[in-house]
């Protein structure tokens, strides 16, 4: 258990002459470590991109109006979802802390307090699906149709919120524990569960009928087709699957055999809850600060036609799948840099710390020549549109250079969750996205710089990104630098446990 967190005899790099020299023999230490996390991690977070996939995708070839639920319905839920996950991510650092410092006793009751909170921000998102989704597509004018399937769509999702809740907080335990390949193989098994659950209930009797033929019982082929309803249930039953299947792994597993997970339920501890929420609910809102910027950036560029919008939508989800794997490595460098400051060894910590951020800089690089050599050809392959292939191209060469800022925040916030140090970057990522690119690009796409450059249209707000992301990274890259001198130092809160 643990397999990482053990002590070398080797000389630690921090004792050795030069940066240069720390930072290579930084290198060869953590490079498979941090690697053996991410990569799993990477694959859990594409699986479960694959669902949202599989759900438009399934929705789509039903009918428009079922899509337009789906799609709008996502939009209510996905933020609740990401909120969730963030908060409950406060649990990995605290974990692997703990597991760093072999203070194994003290993990179960902290983990069981993550499951109490997990449970009440799973009922209470769930009460939100149910109760509040009308009013607000009152507010944003959809249509009565497309409002009546996607209320039913998120009903059905309402029942999966809580498991979607308590699976995160299992995962967060899971991955403190530098165990992540359990949340890749349960992601996966989402997915299997998802796309044919999404099939039958979607499609129902007609669509079995037409992939198998008509010798299947009558029963069969007079199941109703539930359209965006049967995709809300597809969807509540695939997060209820997964986390079912992660208390049974954590229940079963020999790895996490010395911690006793399952042994005793420990009642509600408002100081331990009090710690998870301090660190947990900054990462939560610096989640839901970054979604909903992408949110409000499409909402401004609506008005810009269609060709704007296909263009924007194609440039974004192809280069989000590439964020994956610098979102993997940061989340990966919380889980070791959290071990490390449990060891008591905060000048190794630091080492640790930037050497992630120059393997950040290495993935952003590996995604710049992944754009520049495939774009012409992926984005293609979304649409046949001339018009919309040129711009979105256009728009793919601006996230080019946003690569770097980008995979440097990201990892920079990273390292920092890695030493409890969360409210600053919610800070952070309030004022640069928000104030910096949104503003920043909204200012840039519909009114120009001061008459000197024309508006820019959809160019202006990835310009905004651009310069949002930079201050994002300029801005953790000196609290990094801060709080780790702080902790080779030794003052108390730089593990940010006042």
């Amino acid at each position: 258990m643990g397999g990482f967190i053990d002590r070398s005899d080797c000389m630690e790099p921090s004792t050795l002459s030069t940066p240069f020299a720390r930072l290579l023999a930084t290198s060869r230490r953590e490079t498979r470590p941090l690697l053996m996390l991410a990569l799993p991690i990477c694959g859990a977070q594409l699986a479960q991109a694959g669902m949202s996939v599989a759900d438009v995708m399934m929705t789509g070839r039903l009918s428009a109006t079922d899509l337009a639920a789906v799609s709008v319905g996502s939009s209510l839920w996905m933020p609740l979802m990401l909120f969730m996950t963030g908060t409950l991510m406060g649990l990995t650092p605290i974990v692997a802390q703990l597991l760093g410092g072999r203070r194994l006793g003290e993990i179960r009751p902290n983990v069981h307090q993550a499951l109490w909170v997990a449970l009440v921000l799973g009922l209470a998102a769930a009460a939100l699906l149910w109760l509040a989704v009308q009013p607000i597509f009152a507010l944003m004018k959809v249509p009565e149709e497309v409002a009546s399937r996607s209320a039913a769509y998120l009903a059905a999702v309402a029942f999966g919120m809580p498991g979607a809740a308590l699976f995160q907080a299992l995962r967060a335990f899971s991955d403190g524990m530098n165990h992540t390949r359990p949340s890749l193989w349960i992601s996966l098994l989402g997915l299997v569960v998802n796309i044919p659950s999404n099939y039958v209930l979607i499609h129902g009797g007609d669509g079995l009928t037409a992939l198998f033929g008509d010798w299947l019982p009558a029963w069969v082929q007079t199941l109703p087709a539930l359209g965006a309803l049967g995709c809300g249930i597809a969807t509540a039953l695939s997060l209820w699957t997964m986390s079912l299947a992660m208390a049974l792994y954590t229940r079963r597993a020999p790895a996490y055999r010395e911690v006793s997970l399952w042994h005793a339920p420990t009642l509600p501890r408002l100081k331990m809850i009090g710690e998870l929420l301090h660190v947990g609910v900054p990462i939560g809102v610096a989640i839901f600060i970054e979604v909903t910027l992408f949110t409000l950036i499409a909402l401004f560029i609506a008005s810009m036609g269609e060709v704007t919008v296909a263009a924007h939508q194609v440039a974004l989800n192809y280069t989000s799948i590439l964020f994956m794997l610098p979102l993997a490595l940061s989340m990966a460098l919380t889980v070791r840099v959290g071990n490390t400051l449990g060891q008591q060894r905060p000048d190794y910590a630091r080492q640790v710390a930037w050497f992630g951020v120059v393997a950040s800089i290495v993935i952003a690089l590996l995604n710049c020549a992944l754009l520049w050599l495939t774009a012409d050809v992926v984005i293609s392959l979304y649409t046949h549109d001339q018009h919309v292939q040129r711009l979105a191209l256009s728009l793919v060469l601006l996230a080019m250079i946003y690569q770097l800022s980008d995979s440097l925040q990201v990892n920079l916030a990273g390292a920092l969750r890695g030493y409890r140090d969360t409210r600053i970057i919610m800070l952070i990522t309030l004022a640069s996205y928000w104030l910096v690119g949104l503003a920043g690009g909204h200012w840039l796409g519909t009114r120009g710089l001061f008459g000197l450059i024309a508006p820019l249209g959809v160019h202006g707000y990835w310009i905004g990104l651009v310069g949002g992301l930079t201050v994002a990274a300029v801005l953790l890259g000196e609290r990094l630098r801060r709080i780790s001198r702080a902790a080779m130092e030794g003052r108390h809160d730089a593990l940010g446990t006042h």
